[in-house]
């Protein structure tokens, strides 16, 4: 299973910074509020969106 999950989402939900660590994005990286990141399962639980 993969899931999908925008900068946005990710920012509302609190997880920013941990897909940040993730895909190594750095600060200084331009990311737009709708760009996508696929995770695992297995990420996807790591930060909370599956239990």
């Amino acid at each position: 299973m993969k899931i999908i999950i925008t900068q946005k989402e990710a920012v509302d939900k609190g997880i920013w910074t941990e897909i940040m660590r993730m895909f190594a994005v750095t600060k200084e990286d331009e990311v737009w509020q709708n760009e996508e990141f696929i995770l695992t399962e297995e990420q996807a639980r790591q930060v909370g969106l599956l239990r």
